[in-house]
């Protein structure tokens, strides 16, 4: 679906074998479906959009989806964030196909509702450590983060910048007290709201770019003029702002008349997918 936005730039026997054989099959292109159940050894399986392997690390939930048999490989991915029980979602389908076809692995795990914090980012630091050494994935990522994933991302991010390639963001949070508030957020961060406050500058992502800019770290903001639930102004409009006057490269992509909805135009950004590709390619290696 064409978007009509402005551009603002700057710069499966017994469980463990029926789970070991249906791997084996999805490695080889040999499930299909819009949603594959793979049975994972530890707990209930997850639902994916595309045919992938579901596994855990650290006792969190995590998923890898590989581009099809075939496929020239790039040797670069796509985290996704947040994964969540229902997350990712059928919507995310039509930009999954375009990374696999591209030679993308896509893969995140479930930090629960961490908001960027310290404990999250230890569930991420194993993730990434359980990637590289047994699954071929290598440091340098491309995230896509999806609302409430800003903060994972961009907070995993700005504590190690060299292992990070990129960052787009479909209506991303990126600010902590516009969502989910001081209140909501501080318990992740085993804060009192007052103390989470004065803290800020030590947890909150807006106020932690510059390690992402000195590392020349691209981003792209994909966000609604009408977002009520994570304002436009109040998160990516301040990482436009911010970012560039850090000398960072970002774009920041505006639909007008859109919201924190499920619009395909979303979900079908061309030029999103083209900068997953293009960064992938270019500082994933």
């Amino acid at each position: 679906m064409t978007l009509l936005p402005a551009l603002i730039d700057s710069g499966s026997r017994t469980p463990g074998c029926r789970s070991a054989v249906l791997r084996l099959l999805l490695l080889f292109g040999l499930v299909g479906g819009i949603a594959v159940r793979v049975v994972g050894d530890d707990g209930p399986a997850k639902s994916l959009p595309l045919p992938g392997e579901d596994f855990t690390v650290a006792g969190h939930q995590a998923f890898l989806i590989r581009p099809p048999v075939g496929t020239p490989a790039t040797g670069g991915w796509v985290w996704y964030t947040p994964t969540l029980p229902s997350l990712p979602g059928p919507e995310e389908r039509w930009m999954f196909e375009r990374f696999l076809a591209a030679g993308l692995c896509i893969a995140g795990v479930d930090a629960g509702e961490s908001y960027g914090s310290p404990d999250g980012n230890r569930v991420f630091d194993a993730f990434l450590a359980e990637v590289r050494a047994n699954r071929g994935l290598l440091d340098r990522p491309v995230f896509l983060a999806r609302s409430r994933g800003g903060l994972m991302a961009l907070s995993w991010a700005a504590a190690h910048p060299s292992k990070v390639a990129g960052i787009a963001g479909i209506y991303p949070v990126c600010d902590l007290t516009s969502y989910p508030g001081l209140e909501k957020a501080a318990p992740a961060f085993h804060l009192e709201p007052s103390e989470l406050a004065r803290r800020l500058g030590e947890f909150n992502p807006v106020e932690r770019l510059a390690p992402l800019a000195k590392a020349r770290v691209p981003l792209y903001l994909l966000h609604g003029t009408v977002d009520t639930l994570v304002p436009l102004e109040r998160n990516s409009g301040v990482v436009h702002i911010r970012y560039a006057a850090l000398h960072g490269s970002v774009t920041l992509h505006v639909a007008p008349g859109q919201g924190h909805s499920m619009w395909n135009g979303y979900f079908e950004c061309q030029r999103l997918v083209d900068f997953v590709i293009l960064t992938a390619g270019e500082r994933g290696r």
